[in-house]
């Protein structure tokens, strides 16, 4: 995938976040979007999250030449389907960033081993990431993109069909829509390109850190 178009920090409280493209222009849908989260009270780190999950979309759709409003659920499968295959791009280290040296230039350098993905952490218990996109990362990116075009259908603004739609077991309305509080919620698919996502573990840290920690807090309230 060309690593085209860029997500931009503004410094600004009014517009933190900009997502432009290779040309260097304003991506508008992105930034109509970002101000209607704004105006939800969504967080600057929250709008930089659903901005890479943009980026990543446009990135695909520039590639495929197919414009953001034009885009069926064809490019939409497509896309769901190279989040599953593609690796993770190669990220170029800060220090080579500011020598504007691309990331198959960089020398290899030596690193200590690293361990396989998928191996907890000794400490945290967090698993090693690996060199495909996690589950996680696609269920995320399929929510963003799902919520960034129903947005445009209200406004108007979209194609006259959302490209990622709802599983077909849910043909029209939300999750769980008239639950019994009385009652377990049953697992219910949202969207129909939406992975599976296994339930997490919890995390720990081993008791001697656990008390290390503790006896590292000066006041009560922390």
């Amino acid at each position: 995938m060309p690593q085209i178009g860029r997500l931009e920090e503004t410094g600004e409280v009014a517009e933190p976040y900009r997502l432009v493209d290779p040309q260097g222009q304003l991506v508008v849908p992105t930034a109509v979007f970002f101000a209607d989260l704004q105006a939800a009270s969504k967080p600057a780190a929250t709008i930089r999250s659903y901005g890479m999950d943009l980026l990543r979309w446009y990135r695909f759709l520039w590639a495929v030449e197919v414009l953001w409003n034009q885009a069926t659920r064809i490019e939409a499968r497509d896309f769901s389907r190279w989040l599953q295959l593609a690796d993770k791009p190669t990220r170029v280290h800060w220090r080579h960033q500011r020598k504007g040296i691309a990331a198959d230039a960089v020398p290899a350098q030596r690193e200590p081993q690293r361990a396989a993905p998928g191996t907890p952490n000794p400490v945290t218990g967090k698993p090693v990431p690996g060199q495909k996109y996690a589950a996680t990362t696609r269920a995320h990116c399929e929510t963003v993109l799902r919520t960034f075009y129903d947005f445009h259908l209200e406004e108007g603004t979209g194609p006259i069909v959302n490209p990622f739609p709802l599983d077909r077991s849910r043909r029209v309305g939300r999750a769980h829509a008239h639950h019994n509080p009385m009652d377990s919620f049953r697992p219910e698919r949202q969207g129909r390109y939406r992975p599976k996502v296994s339930k997490r573990i919890p995390r720990r840290i081993p008791d001697e850190l656990f008390n290390a920690l503790f006896a590292a807090l000066k006041y009560n309230r922390e």
